[in-house]
């Protein structure tokens, strides 16, 4: 898999990635709907890296505590992280100028390959960032037999 950066500095997924389940969004451009409810799903950012022994994602989640956040396998090889940022309560006599952070729940999902240990995952939160570490199954070289030539 490859990541290839934008021409603005962000990062771009191929939509012919067999791992990445991103979650469309139907109704993120719909007017009935306030980006509010949305936009904490199109913020959550994961970074997927491969080790020669595990896979590793990071996801930045400021503000959000580890008890906030669920890590779960569903259907036996996808890893879901799942949460909700909750919005600050409003006093009646704060005046808001600007309101930029998101808010709402948030899901992602990714499929995981077949050399995943499945019970051995490990999940970590430091700083907003949540670190989840899946190793991997060594990959057992094949057993290679010459057979003699006769005749």
């Amino acid at each position: 898999m490859s990541i290839v950066p934008s021409l603005f500095g962000g990062r771009r997924s191929s939509i012919f990635d067999p791992f990445a389940l991103d979650i469309w969004d139907p109704f993120k451009d719909l007017p009935l709907i306030s980006s509010s409810e949305t936009s904490a799903l199109v913020n959550t950012r994961v970074d997927w890296k491969e080790t020669p022994e595990a896979h590793v994602f990071k996801a930045d989640l400021p503000g959000i505590k580890k008890e906030e956040v669920k890590v779960e396998v569903e259907d036996d090889r996808v890893l879901q992280i799942s949460g909700e940022r909750n919005v600050e309560k409003e006093d009646k006599n704060d005046t808001w100028h600007r309101v930029e952070r998101s808010s709402g729940k948030f899901t992602r999902r990714f499929r995981l390959p077949e050399n995943a240990k499945m019970d051995q995952i490990k999940a970590s939160m430091e700083n907003g960032v949540l670190t989840i570490t899946v190793p991997k199954e060594e990959v057992k070289k094949p057993d290679v037999k010459p057979i003699q030539i006769t005749g």
